[in-house]
């Protein structure tokens, strides 16, 4: 896709207030788009940190590593770089009338300490599937998973268009859980998107839009082949400027899940460019209309 590996930008260039990043770093399709020939996986972090400013850890669904893997990574990236973490499947992907909390939790609780301790853990993400609706169960499985990570930020997002209301965002501002605004394809039950912040942390994930992939379960990994044009991410513009201008939030994310081939890179490096030219403008007018009113 890239004639040849980029020189990483430096996180000083990053948005004021936003970070943009990508689902994940560790691909091997990724040398040679991204990564220097032979990389090894190993090196991918540190050479993504020097790139981007955070990352959403989607690995966790499957699978908790050990605290010292997370203290690894802590240690293999600069201060200030942040972190986002998945929840495990094991307590997002239930049937819907099971509120309990898998023993699972408390793994990825002590997993994350030393991000925690570190000052790099953004906050864990929670997917839930599409056939998770909105129910009594449904909100007391949210409730005890607050409860079970009393202080981590969380951020939920949902997958069934029955989720986005104004009562949804009533009961995630409540529970101190953020909203994750999505970009996916436009099928009627998938979310819409949307600018909300529900809590200190405004996020937003990048899926793609491949229509004839996504409900395919036997390919998995096209499920994520697409790139973005400017065109489509220029709504996203003004989106993410919004949210970063919401009272109460302190942080922005947005992460790009395209990941195929190393697409995602493209399209968080593109975005990154169009939001900062976006509100360089802003200032730029700000600026002026200070100047002639005083």
């Amino acid at each position: 896709m890239f004639a040849e590996p980029r020189k990483p930008k430096k996180k000083d260039d990053d948005v004021p207030g936003v970070r943009v990043g990508t689902c994940g770093f560790s691909y091997r399709d990724w040398v040679g788009p991204f990564y220097p020939p032979g990389t090894k996986p190993r090196e991918m972090l540190e050479h993504y940190a020097s790139a981007f400013s955070a990352v959403e850890i989607d690995s966790t669904y499957y699978r908790v590593p050990s605290p010292a893997s997370f203290a690894a990574m802590a240690e293999r990236t600069p201060p200030g770089f942040l972190f986002s973490v998945k929840l495990p499947g094991a307590a997002t992907h239930l049937p819907a009338d099971v509120t309990a909390i898998p023993p699972e939790i408390g793994e990825f609780r002590r997993a994350l300490a030393p991000l925690a301790e570190s000052g790099k853990l953004a906050c864990g993400l929670m997917q839930f599937p599409n056939s998770f609706k909105p129910s009594p169960n449904a909100e007391k499985r949210l409730r005890a998973l607050r409860r079970a990570l009393p202080d981590m930020e969380l951020v939920a997002e949902f997958r069934h268009r029955d989720w986005q209301s104004n009562a949804t965002l009533e009961l995630l501002a409540e529970l101190g859980i953020g909203w994750s605004n999505v970009d996916m394809p436009h099928f009627s039950k998938l979310l819409r998107e949307s600018s909300d912040a529900t809590s200190e942390i405004a996020y937003v994930r990048f899926h793609g839009r491949n229509v004839k992939q996504w409900w395919r379960p036997e390919t998995p990994d096209l499920h994520y082949d697409y790139s973005y044009s400017a065109e489509e991410l220029e709504p996203w513009v003004d989106r993410v400027a919004d949210l970063r201008a919401s009272a109460g939030v302190h942080e922005t994310l947005a992460f790009f899940d395209n990941h195929r081939s190393g697409q995602a890179v493209r399209n968080a490096e593109m975005f990154r460019a169009m939001l900062e030219a976006r509100l360089a403008g802003r200032r730029g007018r700000a600026s002026k209309a200070s100047k002639a009113s005083s």
